[in-house]
């Protein structure tokens, strides 16, 4: 008996996997092509001090002329080893910011997360000016 019930579930589900088929994930659009979309590197040195004010910190900017539907890429270093990995969406006016937690609490106790010298690495991506004033 627990066989057919069985059964008769797996019967279902896979029925109504064909009358309501799942939605495939349909990438977006691009709106610039992707030869038109180059990359900018900055680097920025990041101090934590030992007792934070707050426990969180952010990296934030502003991207000019940033390719649509590309985030930037934020890469943290400590002695030159990855610590910390993130995106932040660019908004319409080309702003972008990323917060990150620098320190807990746990039992009344703060512990750092971060604490000293970093480096961080910001990838904006822009769309070249240069090859679409060149297309006609």
């Amino acid at each position: 008996m627990k066989y057919i019930i069985v059964s008769m579930m797996a019967l279902t589900a896979l029925v109504l996997g064909f009358v309501f088929p799942a939605q495939a994930m349909i990438p977006t659009q691009n709106l610039v092509p992707e030869s038109d979309v180059i990359m900018q590197k900055s680097v920025i040195q990041m101090n934590i001090p030992p007792s934070p004010k707050l426990p969180f910190g952010c990296v934030w900017g502003t991207v000019q002329n940033a390719a649509p539907g590309y985030a930037v890429d934020i890469e943290i270093y400590k002695n030159n080893k990855p610590v910390y990995f993130a995106q932040a969406n660019v908004t319409s006016d080309g702003s972008y910011q990323k917060y990150f937690r620098v320190a807990n609490t746990v039992n009344g106790h703060v512990y750092n997360i971060f604490e000293g010298d970093y480096t961080v690495e910001i990838f904006k991506y822009v769309v070249n000016s240069t090859s679409s004033a060149t297309q006609t």
